[in-house]
């Protein structure tokens, strides 16, 4: 049915769409765009099926202006401490509509979480007009002065077509990182997977971000080439970061969940999944190809099977590789055990494994479930099926 003109015009009332980076846990969610402009990546689960849209900028505007609002009213129920007591915030909710309660509780949230940052929704905010967004940023700050940190998604096609001048102006009104998913610096892997980009492309944006002053945050998919192009995909990722030198490196390790195309490619054969001592591996040669830069890695996510591939570059490389081959020289008894235990939460790193009771936990459930090294790969496959 065709959505009339004026209808898209009106204004619904607050929004927030469905994801962000899991390091924006804590920051206030802003939606300026709707979904996905792409939304053709093979390996996506996200917005399928659902139209992209730009937000009317007034309609992002007055959402700020009720998030704004909302935050005084906070900031007078709370005693000299910043507390807040559950008695006046129920009354609080009580009293407002149900046009409100969504954006009292968004900024309920934030004021919990210290209202420091600010993140811009969905997938690739900066899509946008220069000058709407820019407008949008200056608004965000008149509002929320003491706020340290604002950032958006946004695709490395996009970013790359944005002038020099453009971005500097979006820096100077207060967006100061980019999240980026780069997912493979290899081209044959980003043609497999859809990905809209090749590898030229980013990393002139990369370089483009880190030109106007801005936090850079490249995330990276282990896995994503599977059994025929991993190591293309390490050697290839690496050699684009190497070139960039982004702030954060961000790794996400691949997952398969039904009716993505990719898993269409799995089921017929066509692409080939590698299981998790395959991918320990090809990220201990995507590490080992990393030179030259100071970037962060960081491992935040329950689809790795490593917290501890985590630390600056150049001197954390080391610990990071050698992390990764006391994984690789275990028994498979003891890989089937870390690999059970860390999707469980038993584990986050190798070391816990020395604690008899969290050994004898994930134990108990491999016995109870017949996990063996023979089937683990299965077993993780439809574990990591919960985190998505």
């Amino acid at each position: 049915m065709a959505v009339r003109r004026n209808d898209m015009d009106r204004y619904h009332g607050f929004e927030q769409g469905p994801i962000r980076p899991p390091s924006e846990a804590g920051s206030l969610l802003v939606r300026v765009t709707r979904n996905c402009p792409w939304n053709r990546c093979a390996f996506c689960p996200v917005y399928k099926g659902a139209p992209f849209s730009v937000r009317p900028e007034t309609h992002v505007i007055t959402d700020i202006d009720a998030l704004h609002r909302h935050v005084q009213t906070l900031k007078r129920l709370a005693d000299p401490s910043g507390q807040i007591l559950r008695q006046p915030i129920n009354e609080q909710m009580r009293d407002l509509g149900p046009e409100d309660q969504q954006s009292f509780g968004a900024a309920l949230n934030w004021y919990a979480g210290g209202m420091t940052s600010i993140f811009l929704q969905d997938a690739n905010s900066l899509v946008v007009k220069p000058d709407a967004l820019i407008r949008i940023l200056n608004h965000l700050r008149s509002r929320f002065p003491w706020v340290a940190r604002i950032t958006s998604y946004a695709r490395s096609h996009t970013i790359a077509r944005i002038s020099d001048d453009n971005l500097r102006q979006m820096r100077a009104a207060g967006l100061n990182r980019i999240h980026i998913g780069l997912e493979s610096g290899s081209d044959a892997v980003l043609k497999m997977v859809r990905k809209g980009v090749d590898k030229q492309t980013q990393i002139k944006a990369g370089e483009k971000v880190k030109k106007a002053g801005m936090e850079l945050s490249e995330y990276v998919m282990p896995g994503l080439g599977g059994r025929d192009l991993s190591e293309n995909h390490a050697t290839e990722t690496a050699d684009a970061l190497n070139r960039i030198n982004p702030d954060f490196i961000r790794l996400r390790t691949l997952a398969i969940p039904a009716g993505i195309p990719l898993a269409e490619e799995h089921r017929k054969g066509r692409f080939v999944k590698l299981n998790d001592v395959e991918v320990i591996r090809e990220i201990r040669l995507f590490i080992e190809s990393l030179a030259g830069i100071t970037s962060m890695i960081v491992s935040d996510h329950i689809l790795n099977l490593f917290e501890e591939v985590q630390g600056r570059l150049p001197d954390a490389k080391a610990d990071i590789l050698a992390a990764l081959d006391r994984f690789l020289a275990l028994s498979p008894h003891d890989q089937c055990r870390f690999q059970v235990g860390r999707r469980l939460g038993i584990f986050t790193r190798l070391a816990d494994m020395n604690s008899p009771k969290r050994r004898a936990k994930a134990d108990a459930f491999c016995a109870q479930h017949g996990i063996t090294p023979d089937n683990v790969d299965a077993i993780i496959d439809q574990m990591m099926m919960r985190f998505i």
